[in-house]
């Protein structure tokens, strides 16, 4: 269910284009906690959690990549 109330007046930037810029910082936050949870795992030399969680680590990088990809078009726009 969409909100009705645009908070953009407080922040500078709108709604809809806040959201973007966290989603991105959030995957790339992800991808890094990602890297020591990755750590963790091979130094107990459990292989299916070290893929389980490459796995999210490349998926986050790709979330961000998309957005970056999405931000920069409306940015030069």
């Amino acid at each position: 269910m969409a909100s009705s109330t645009e908070t953009g007046n407080v922040t500078g930037t709108k709604d809809k284009d806040y959201n973007l810029i966290w989603f991105i910082e959030a995957c790339l936050s992800n991808a890094l906690r990602m890297e020591s949870y990755i750590q963790d795992a091979e130094r107990e030399n459990d292989t299916e959690v070290v893929e389980l969680f490459r796995k999210a680590q490349a998926d986050s990088r790709k979330g961000a990549e998309l957005g970056k990809q999405l931000l920069r078009t409306r940015l030069s726009s």
